[in-house]
């Protein structure tokens, strides 16, 4: 028997069931104007400007932020740059003490920097608690312990710092990703200077705070938040070794050109159009669950997350048939509820360019399935999760990268041509392949020109194994030796 308070209730027939709302009760403090953290303070911007961040579920200023114009670039290159030689020289268990005490203060603090990331992100709060933030304290912990090793990472070389990094972080996983470059960079005796995405600065400055508490050397780390003109300044500025980059293949593309006649050090995270494959001896339903988070990791904060879906034929309809009622479960709301799946879009530039897509799907000929036809609320940057099916491969939806909760569905016959599709794209970050067959799983994983291949799983990730693409997905790798030799010379 049910209570009638016990926050679950069913309908008449005894078939549907809802949730009761369960709102993060931790409220977390944010200042009314951040400013860049330069040389261990925060200091106020040289340039006088400040751009407001918005919370994307209720469209709120968070915050105003600190543009930093070029003298401001300037002095936290210079800071990078004057620090560089001492935080090397300092003896590599004591920097590995220093990344042990960051990952710890993380950790004590992942309720606070969760939120923090929800409600300037708009993903839901349990993606961040439960996914982000772990992983954010595994890779400050995994690089702790390579301080003192790196002689026997690279056996028979003499691995020594690139010098000041240049780190571009994205606004899909803002913390993640910045854990992603900056632990291996000071692991290897590297400073940095870090821009994190204009609409999702906020983790970024508290992690600065952190920095503070566990007493970082001034200068080692800096953060200078601005819009892509504060990237482009330091992706051109001379004293800067080594550039690594996440975001879109475009903007890939001009920091290539502008470090093409250098001697910069470069890697690049750029888009992807990652595809899904389920044979028909799959287990049906752990292919259908990672296929959904296709659809809501894909809310805008996945880049590898699975759009396009191929099924083989024989099972096409059943598929269908499961995935329209497996998104119809989805709950869409409040980032901060912890019962929410799918939250809000990161921006309203980024919503408009979902519903570009959506529209030319239509207007192509693709059918929709929605996940509900409920109303959105009125204020804030929400899309409800959809699939469509009745896809050709040279549809917009199929071909180009949306960055939204949106799955493109189409069916092979045969592996031949699973692959054929698959490899279909100018991108190459990541696949999945559904089967129960171990010698069909490795045959289509070898030939998959994906720079990261999970088989009978998806989204899963390591601070010891690499991440990275081919193609228009960028080059180089993120985690694991082959991430930690990005930030060494030898």
């Amino acid at each position: 028997m049910i209570e009638e308070n016990s926050g679950l209730h069913a309908e008449a027939a005894g078939t549907e069931w809802s949730y009761a709302p369960a709102p993060e009760s931790l409220k977390v403090e944010i200042a009314e104007k951040y400013g860049l953290f330069i040389n261990g303070r925060f200091v106020a911007p040289k340039s006088h400007k400040y751009f407001p961040t918005i919370n994307p579920a209720s469209e709120e200023t968070l915050s105003q932020i600190a543009e930093a114009g070029g003298r401001d670039v300037e002095a936290a290159v210079a800071a990078a740059k004057a620090a560089q030689p001492a935080w090397a020289r300092l003896k590599p268990t004591e920097r590995a003490k220093f990344l042990f005490r960051i990952a710890r203060r993380i950790q004590e603090r992942t309720n606070e920097l969760a939120v923090l990331e929800t409600m300037d992100n708009g993903k839901p709060i349990a993606e961040s608690r439960n996914v982000d933030l772990p992983l954010v304290a595994q890779h400050f912990f995994y690089h702790a312990g390579w301080c003192d090793k790196l002689k026997y990472a690279f056996p028979g070389r003499d691995p020594k710092p690139l010098g000041v990094c240049g780190q571009i972080i994205p606004w899909n996983f803002p913390l993640l990703m910045m854990a992603w470059k900056l632990a291996p960079a000071l692991a290897c005796g590297n400073t940095c200077v870090i821009k994190p995405a204009e609409t999702t600065s906020l983790t970024a400055l508290r992690l600065a705070e952190i920095f503070r508490e566990i007493d970082l050397p001034p200068g080692v780390v800096n953060i200078v938040t601005g819009a892509g003109a504060t990237g482009q300044m330091i992706v051109r500025h001379k004293a800067v070794n080594k550039i690594a980059f996440t975001g879109s293949t475009e903007v890939g593309k001009q920091i290539a050109a502008a470090c093409a006649d250098t001697d910069k050090r470069l890697t690049l995270e750029l888009g992807g159009k990652s595809p899904h494959i389920i044979f028909e001896n799959a287990a049906l339903d752990q292919a259908i669950e990672g296929a959904i988070t296709g659809i809501y990791f894909n809310q805008g904060h996945v880049c590898c997350a699975g759009s396009r879906l191929l099924v083989q034929e024989s099972i096409l309809d059943e598929v269908v048939s499961r995935l329209r009622e497996r998104i119809k479960s989805l709950r869409m709301g409040d980032p901060l509820d912890k019962n929410t799946d799918v939250g809000a879009i990161n921006s309203a530039e980024q919503l408009a360019t979902v519903r570009y897509y959506i529209e030319s799907g239509l207007e192509e000929g693709a059918s929709i399935i929605n996940s509900s036809d409920e109303p959105l609320p009125e204020r804030g940057y929400w899309c409800r999760p959809c699939f469509f099916t009745d896809v050709q491969p040279s549809q917009l939806i199929a071909r180009e990268e949306i960055f939204g909760p949106v799955l493109a569905v189409m069916s092979f016959r045969t592996p031949e041509e699973a692959i054929s599709k698959a490899n279909n794209t100018p991108y190459g970050l990541a696949a999945g392949i559904w089967t129960d067959k171990g010698s069909k799983m490795f045959e289509m994983a070898k030939r998959l020109k994906a720079g990261v291949v999970w088989c009978n799983g998806y989204n899963l990730f390591d601070p010891a194994s690499p991440f990275g693409g081919y193609k228009e997905s960028g080059f180089g790798r993120e985690g694991g030796l082959q991430g930690l030799s990005a930030y060494v010379r030898m």
